[in-house]
């Protein structure tokens, strides 16, 4: 395996191959890169449905630079349509209690809208409904995202950062 500059892992045909013969679903692996020039015939014979082995992707233009590479990524989340759809603002007011969570939620909502950033709240909701439904144990918090109230009400991490009064400017610089 190789990266590009864009960090993504470039899988080759060995690579590949490895993967199937591990034991991985690669049939699930969506969005994963995969060299250009490989040829997928020598994989045919391990899977039942060679057109369902991978989804191909690649950057829409390797001159791009990493800034502009990230912007489009960052315009494509890989989640069910439902989350896609959800209010996410309206559903994290409706988690408030008081007058002085929806205050927070409402100062902290408009610094993630400035920053384009209800895409990555909605993918957060549905991560953490996934590890959930899944029994996944993830971490109490880490780093300047406990300083977010709303990825507290989110179950992102439990640190409530109302309680410990940290600001939320330190975690969306």
């Amino acid at each position: 395996m190789t990266r590009n500059k864009f960090g993504e892992i470039i899988f080759d045909e060995q690579d590949l191959c490895d993967l199937v013969m591990k034991g991985h679903d690669v049939t699930r692996m969506a969005g994963v890169v995969v060299d250009p020039d490989l040829d997928l015939e020598t994989l045919i014979h391990v899977v039942e449905d060679p057109d369902q082995l991978i989804t191909w992707t690649f950057p829409e233009n390797s001159d791009i630079s990493v800034p502009e590479y990230d912007a489009v990524r960052q315009s494509r989340w890989s989640m069910p349509q439902q989350y896609q759809d959800l209010d996410i603002a309206q559903h994290v007011l409706e988690l408030c209690r008081t007058q002085e969570q929806l205050q927070r939620v409402g100062q902290e909502l408009l610094l993630y809208q400035e920053r384009g950033l209800f895409d990555l709240l909605r993918y957060m909701k549905y991560l953490v409904d996934v590890m959930r439904s899944n029994r996944v144990i993830w971490g109490v918090g880490r780093g300047s995202s406990t300083a977010s109230y709303v990825l507290y009400l989110l179950d992102v991490h439990r640190i409530d950062s109302m309680l410990y009064d940290l600001d939320p400017r330190e975690f969306l610089r």
